[in-house]
């Protein structure tokens, strides 16, 4: 049976061809001589080895017989209408890169008549220097070190800008444009090479060995992907352009699917980097190499969880999915829920952990405190709190960094405990009176025998740790950043300490629920375990760069304490944001129903287009407006985005989407916010405004292609 290796080309087929391709790679998987498939050499072509094949009366794949390994491998270049994969097939040329030994294709050159003229406009006569030539990149490297073809860097070295430059990049798929886009963010050569793994090859003297060696080489799966069987094959042809994260991976990220490590890994990378696609590999290849393990794959919320699951079942459905915590396979859940579940276990057994934590029992642990009692305590009990104090954003905080990590039960353990990273000094007095507040908090859970979520994470922590009881081989966590104290408490005692433990996905600049952490204060040491990824898979430079300046002159830290920098580049262009101002809550309704209806007029489909809102309030105004006006739309909570309306999401819900073209509305904060954040602490005050700055921002990062912003004055 010959071996189908699918070019990211040809993984972007089009739709009304898509059937038709897929039964004739089925059958040219399955025998090649198939009669009909009609597989055949080309006369006069610049590569012996190129195939064509009948796809139907009207359609022909091009692609190139590789005879080695003892078995027949075809390498999938595209499909065409007959005459233009006729000429095609005559031209290119499928050969390894002598200096990195990477697949590469080539084009015999047209007549000189034949070439066209660059389009005007391109280079600008103005530019003193053109890019590369400002970032000092010199044209020897980048031929004989990288490997680019010559006539590439001819065309880099006149780009005037990164804007021509990533326009170039996009004309090359895999290797070569991975590298133009990191040259243009100004990385030097040792760093590609490392980073790309790019190294020489001496020939064995058989072509075809040499060339299926290149293409199993960590940078070429950036282009070309070996495909297992009928099942991945229809995977990589249904899944299109907007699926080739499933199969195309950077070396970079391919290294960290694979790679064991002794301890905690944390892979940190700014929104569209690929954190998730790295996870959802790693949850199949630890599967893969231990059928028997037992995975967790977690995250804060169960929207994402419910993501994470189908990104698994999209990747690999064979990949077996438990349905229990303990059970083999790869049990997804959001982290509350992994809670639960432990706590279900347990059973009657918790008394113990409840007493360990709490100083108390609850008679009802499997039950959830109301999200309200913080704010109720505070306006039932007297306090001598100041107001910036007496609040339900500071005592949630103080409780899940401070008390219940430290498992304090009475007023004089709080009164000695220390307060690492807390912003908020308090003296001995003000200690008493939140622990007063304190103690009339647990007594109102008490009355109900509930536990919140903070409590719950750390009395099944403190279960498992009693009982030496590990559900888990390995976890793998995503959106670290939003994680509380607890819950790290809860994971670290879910699966123990040895190689392999842990491995968490972060971007400080994402963090929109609860407050910093810090990993190492909770039993996970990631000092010398850490990487970011840079490189942007989803979004445009043009709204990437919108979504930095959310971040400029905020102060982020990541899960180590140390200050996180962006540095995030895109291998994408597309439109300019629009940015709209209006005065008024109609006017910016007005705007959204303009823009959605503009877009389904220009033919795009209504699951393509989403809008982004501040609370649900604004929701249900922009779903009722859109109506209206003739569009489907749907307010989406709970539920996936629906496939035939245009979803109407919160920002918080957008987390985990992404859309080709979004409209966002900022919104203005109400007079009740304005208060509610006036009266917090300054230093309570300035971490919700950089949550705030965050949530803009991975609001705008959920558009891949247009992104229009109504801002209200």
């Amino acid at each position: 049976m010959p071996t189908i290796i699918m070019g990211k080309l040809a993984s972007k087929i089009d739709g009304s061809v898509r059937g038709k391709a897929m039964t004739f790679l089925q059958k040219l998987g399955v025998d090649d001589a198939t009669p009909g498939l009609h597989i055949e050499p080309i006369q006069h072509s610049a590569d012996p080895r190129v195939r064509t094949g009948r796809v139907d009366e009207f359609w022909r794949a091009v692609m190139f017989r590789l005879d080695g390994d003892g078995e027949t491998h075809y390498v999938i270049h595209g499909i065409w209408p007959h005459d233009d994969a006729i000429a095609i097939a005559q031209r290119v040329c499928l050969k390894v890169n002598p200096i990195n030994g990477l697949p590469q294709i080539e084009e015999i050159e047209l007549p000189a008549a034949a070439v066209p003229t660059p389009p005007a406009g391109k280079v600008s006569l103005r530019q003193a220097k053109p890019l590369f030539a400002r970032l000092g990149h010199e044209r020897v490297d980048l031929v004989e070190r990288l490997g680019l073809p010559q006539a590439i860097v001819d065309e880099a070295f006149v780009a005037p800008d990164e804007d021509a430059m990533l326009d170039l990049a996009q004309q090359h798929e895999g290797w070569i444009g991975t590298i133009l886009v990191d040259l243009a963010a100004g990385d030097d050569i040792d760093a590609i090479v490392q980073r790309m793994e790019l190294e020489k090859v001496s020939s064995s003297g058989n072509d075809d060995a040499d060339m299926l060696q290149s293409l199993k080489r960590p940078a070429a799966a950036l282009q070309y992907a070996f495909i297992g069987d009928q099942e991945e094959l229809r995977r990589v042809i249904e899944g299109g352009d907007f699926g080739a994260w499933r199969v195309f991976l950077h070396p970079e990220q391919r290294r960290y699917v694979g790679r064991s490590y002794s301890g905690p890994f944390r892979l940190s990378g700014g929104a569209g980097t690929g954190k998730t696609v790295v996870l959802v590999h790693r949850a199949r290849a630890l599967a893969r190499r231990d059928p028997q393990a037992r995975i967790v794959l977690t995250t804060f919320t169960t929207n994402l969880a419910e993501a994470l699951g189908d990104s698994l079942t999209q990747l690999d459905p064979r990949v077996p999915q438990a349905k229990a915590l303990g059970e083999t396979g790869v049990y997804v859940t959001g982290v509350d829920a992994l809670a639960a579940a432990v706590l279900r276990t347990a059973g009657r057994g918790l008394s113990p952990a409840m007493r360990e934590v709490l100083g108390e029992e609850r008679s009802t642990p499997l039950a959830r405190t109301a999200p309200t009692r913080w704010r109720e305590v505070v306006e039932s009990t007297g306090t001598a709190l100041p107001p910036e104090l007496a609040n339900e954003t500071f005592l949630a905080a103080e409780y899940a960094h401070v008390v219940l990590p430290n498992k304090l039960h009475d007023e004089t353990g709080y009164l000695r405990v220390r307060r690492p990273g807390r912003g908020v000094a308090l003296d001995r007095a003000k200690r008493r009176a939140v622990w007063a507040l304190v103690e009339a908090y647990r007594a109102r859970c008490r009355a109900d025998g509930s536990l919140d979520f903070t409590e719950a994470a750390a009395v099944a922590a403190a279960h498992l740790m009693a009982s030496d009881a590990r559900p888990a081989d390995h976890v793998l966590v995503d959106e670290g950043q939003d994680l509380s104290p607890t819950h790290w408490l809860l994971l670290r005692a879910v699966v123990g300490e040895h190689p392999d433990d842990l491995f968490i996905a972060d971007d400080s600049h994402q963090r929109i629920y609860g407050s910093q952490v810090v990993l190492g204060r909770y039993g996970v040491a990631i000092v010398g375990r850490s990487q970011r990824l840079t490189l942007n898979y989803r979004t445009t430079a043009q709204n990437l760069h919108y979504a930095m300046t959310i971040l400029d002159g905020g102060r982020y830290t990541d899960l180590q304490d140390e200050p996180d920098s962006t540095g995030y580049r895109s291998a994408r262009t597309g439109p300019v944001p629009v940015i709209e101002t209006v005065d008024s809550l109609a006017e910016e309704v007005a705007v959204i129903v303009r823009h959605v209806r503009a877009w389904l007029d220009a033919g795009d489909p209504l699951e393509n287009v989403a809008v982004l809102v501040p609370d649900r309030y604004h929701r249900d105004r922009v779903v009722t407006a859109l109506t209206d006006a003739g569009v489907d739309a749907r307010a989406v909570d709970r539920d996936r985005p629906p496939a035939d309306r245009v979803p109407v999401l919160t920002m918080h819900r957008a987390k985990g989407t992404e859309f080709p073209k979004v409209v966002l509305e900022i919104g203005k904060p109400s007079p009740s916010e304005l208060e509610r954040l006036e009266s917090l602490d300054p230093s309570e005050r300035a971490d919700a405004e950089l949550r705030a700055r965050s949530l803009r921002y991975v609001a705008a990062t959920r558009a891949r292609d247009a992104l229009v912003v109504v801002d209200r004055r």
